[in-house]
């Protein structure tokens, strides 16, 4: 079927809980894919910093063909051996001792919120420790309790009451966190970059204040690593660019390469208080898509992508800044690695729409930040490829 007759069926048997643009991709491969009429299109949203290894790496791809062909699911009630083995890789290479899986990000960082209240009743004996502070403009997920704990009430209009015990505070502001803090507060829930927030980067410093208030009152640090983590900011983490290290750390998107999965990563003191029937997931770190997840962790290390986000990111900022010099539109040019905003003075909007038009896929967080998170991939003449569309699109604008 061609593009129109897919959107026409989508129509009629889809929810309509996406604002979708009229395309229909098909096929991909690296940093680009081709949509159900063989139009190509260059790729700088990535599935929304899904697809760092690119579309279709031959590693993720042989993973799962191969894990296909052997088991592809079969009950927590037993033990998985690819399970076994990315949670030991992802411990190998961080602050973490033990690793709980599941589906998505959401489903992560609703796992760290049970076991942040769990542990702070365990440890201290009182039933009022249950409050997160997390921050305004955050972005942790669409369950019940992930948008309780997101700061955006656009996302928790509609579906109140809220669960109980969550408070935003400015991000990038310690005295405003600390000045949050109550007797009932147990943890602080933090991305280390804000990504549909609109790309924030915070000072140098906000989390080593933030690790010193929550060490001085004895709460949780989580960082919702989510959108940033495997490779996206040059690190395997984006929290080891501030030197600071959390107590519980969620994953997801860029985890398996593409395949649906979330992870929750804890030290062993907090991890303890997840016992036999407190928490679980049926599909959560199945056989397929942990086979996924070896091979796309094990890429991003062995492959140099870390360097190369960082070079890439370096290089896109480097044009993004050319363009801010050209056209007053452009107010700010930020981010880490391949996580970059460019943000303007106009809505956005209109911006991807163009792009798509021209065979560019883009993205707006925050109504008027374009956000740019390529695959890791990404080479200089693709980086130079989008730039040119995005010159002409913004002169257009501003004539």
């Amino acid at each position: 079927m061609k593009t129109a007759q897919w959107i026409a069926k989508a129509d009629k048997y889809i929810m309509k809980t996406y604002g979708r643009y009229p395309l229909v991709p098909v096929r991909g491969e690296g940093c680009r894919v081709w949509d159900a009429d063989g139009k190509e299109y260059l790729d700088f949203l990535a599935g929304v910093a899904v697809n760092n290894l690119g579309h279709c790496h031959p590693k993720v791809v042989e993973a799962l063909r191969t894990q296909a062909a052997e088991m592809i699911h079969c009950s927590n009630y037993y033990h998985i051996p690819n399970q076994i083995e990315l949670a030991e890789l992802l411990c190998a290479h961080s602050f973490a001792d033990k690793v709980f899986f599941c589906n998505s990000g959401a489903e992560a960082n609703e796992a760290a919120i049970k076991l942040a209240r769990k542990h702070a009743r365990e440890k201290t004996g009182d039933a009022e420790r249950y409050g997160i502070i997390t921050a305004l403009a955050s972005f942790h997920g669409r369950t019940m309790a992930t948008i309780s704990a997101t700061g955006q009430e656009k996302v928790q209009k509609f579906f109140d009451p809220l669960l109980h015990g969550f408070t935003y505070v400015p991000f990038d502001d310690a005295t405003a966190l600390e000045a949050a803090v109550t007797p009932t507060t147990c943890a602080v829930m933090l991305e280390p970059i804000q990504g549909e927030g609109g790309v924030v980067v915070p000072s140098a410093d906000y989390f080593r204040k933030v690790r010193e208030i929550c060490d001085r009152h004895g709460l949780l640090l989580i960082f919702d690593e989510v959108q940033v983590g495997i490779g996206r900011t040059g690190k395997l983490f984006a929290h080891e660019h501030f030197d600071v290290t959390p107590d519980i750390m969620t994953l997801a998107k860029a985890l398996a390469g593409g395949a649906p999965i979330g992870a929750m990563l804890a030290r062993d003191e907090i991890a303890a208080s997840f016992s036999p029937g407190t928490h679980g997931s049926t599909f959560g770190g199945n056989p397929l898509v942990t086979a996924a997840g070896l091979a796309a962790v094990r890429a991003v290390l062995e492959e140099g992508l870390l360097n190369r986000a960082e070079e890439m990111g370096e290089y896109l900022v480097g044009e993004l800044e050319r363009l801010k010099g050209k056209y007053d539109i452009i107010t700010d040019v930020r981010g880490i690695g391949l996580m970059v905003g460019m943000e303007l003075s106009v809505p956005a909007g209109d911006i991807v729409l163009k792009g798509l038009e021209r065979g560019v896929l883009l993205n707006v967080a925050q109504d008027r930040v374009l956000r740019f998170v390529p695959p890791l991939v990404v080479t200089k003449q693709e980086v130079n490829d989008m730039i040119a569309v995005l010159d002409g699109i913004l002169e257009e604008m501003t004539k």
